[in-house]
């Protein structure tokens, strides 16, 4: 039950906010750490949504 079409897509937005508490909890500052991978993840997605309308 295997389907060969299926969407690949990703979600950056989850794995931006999961490196930035993982870089958060690494530097002892989860609030920013959070942050800037919610930015990230953001701006990844909003790229790839970007290059796909054209």
């Amino acid at each position: 039950m295997t389907n060969k079409n299926k969407n690949k897509d990703v979600p950056y937005i989850a794995v931006g906010i999961a490196l930035g508490v993982a870089l958060g909890a690494a530097f002892d500052n989860l609030g920013i750490g959070i942050a800037l991978g919610l930015a990230v993840g953001a701006a990844l997605n909003t790229k790839k949504n970007k290059k796909h309308k054209k």
